[in-house]
């Protein structure tokens, strides 16, 4: 769909206020659209709430995705300062070792690979990892990397944020509010609008819906006949209590490698409220146990790297589910089969936001056809 410049103000609503729809609505808000924002909970209480937040290119394969995170990474600095509000957004890059020569293998290849690619990632030794941060004990270690550019926000303030600064600029917001239909209404001009119907009977009209619903919106695509699959992307993550005392001196990300074979690596940062988060296996892992058991077993491994985490306590984080297109890519832009309904879905939300805030306002206020997201358009599930 081009709507182009245009006398008449344009109406879009925006269903989802996690981060990505969250940073759509503040966008599309800052640049005149009358929005009306729509969530069937609290912003960032999906999830972007669940989220390890760590903004990085470094995990992101091809390298034409690997760029899409980049620019996007860059972004984040002007993007949280625009919203006036502290969202926990700290650099200091990402740090990881392994134990085995098998570990020491993939981290050199991997850096090599992002080195060829012009994202700084250094190999790192023992003395190295101890200078950037003396209260880790690492134990055995056979090769070490730094990312420098890595960076991490806490995405349900940054959500928040969003949502609070789309209200000045004028965006209605209805929260707790469930999308019960989308119903596309055809003008005497031939020009469409859709009606996004609301539990209880209310009907939201707009020029344009953005679906940015997460996990949902394999679901709410289907309202409109517009298919989006998604793989079913369960995870884990625990926090502590807070803890006064900073974990890392400079670092904002940390991963370490398994305690004993077979086991999955850990990762962890520290939150702006001193708290802790802490998973294990790669940000694409598979996690079911939320219990209390498997949150104090994963608190006690990262303490053995951490000593500051000892005397801490577990609290275990009910399992979330993540977004993650098919073909763990980014959908985003107006579907063929519904040319009102803008799709915004991607697993690497807190990354991306920014970029696609900024690109998704441009096709829906500009009428722009952005090619960098021309492999990312929701038609190619047709």
């Amino acid at each position: 769909m081009s709507t182009g410049p245009s006398n008449k103000r344009l109406n879009v609503s925006v269903v989802g206020a996690g981060i990505v729809g969250a940073a759509i609505a503040y966008s599309l808000a800052k640049h005149g659209v009358t929005v009306t924002v729509i969530d069937r909970g609290r912003p960032g209480g999906g999830a972007t709430g669940h989220s390890f937040a760590w903004i990085n290119a470094t995990a992101k394969h091809p390298v034409s995705y690997h760029n899409f995170n980049r620019r996007s990474l860059g972004m984040w600095d002007r993007f949280a300062r625009d919203l006036d509000v502290d969202v926990g957004l700290r650099w200091g890059g990402q740090m990881e070792w392994a134990a085995t020569e098998e570990g020491a293998a993939e981290l050199e290849s991997r850096a090599q690979q992002l080195q060829a690619w012009g994202y700084p990632c250094q190999m790192i030794d023992a003395n190295r990892m101890a200078r950037l941060e003396p209260g880790i004990c690492p134990r055995q270690v056979t090769a070490a990397i730094y990312c420098e550019l890595d960076g991490m926000v806490e995405p349900a303030a940054a959500a928040e944020a969003c949502i609070r600064a789309a209200a000045k600029h004028g965006a209605a917001v209805k929260l707790e509010t469930e999308v019960t239909g989308l119903i596309v209404k055809s003008g005497k001009s031939g020009s469409n609008t859709v009606a996004v119907a609301v539990a209880g009977g209310e009907t939201v009209d707009a020029d344009v819906v953005v679906l940015a619903g997460g996990v949902d919106n394999t679901r709410l695509a289907a309202m409109a006949g517009v298919t989006v699959p998604q793989q079913d992307s369960p995870g884990v993550v625990i926090r502590t209590n807070p803890i006064a005392q900073p974990l890392f001196s400079s670092v904002s990300v940390v991963y370490a490698p398994p305690l004993e074979p077979g086991r999955p690596e850990i990762h962890l940062r520290q939150c702006l409220d001193g708290t802790a988060m802490i998973g294990e296996g790669t940000q694409e892992s598979l996690a079911r146990d939320d219990s209390q058991g498997h949150a104090d077993e994963l608190l006690a491994r990262a303490a053995e790297y951490v000593p500051a985490l000892k005397g801490a306590s577990a609290i275990p984080v009910p399992v979330g589910y993540r977004p993650m297109p098919l073909d763990g890519f980014p959908v985003v832009g107006f579907s063929p089969k519904a040319a009102n309904v803008y799709l915004a879905l991607t697993h690497s939300g807190v990354t991306l936001a920014p970029l696609i805030a900024q690109l998704a306002t441009m096709e829906i206020v500009d009428g722009a056809q952005v090619d960098l997201l021309s492999g990312y358009r929701p038609g190619r599930f047709d």
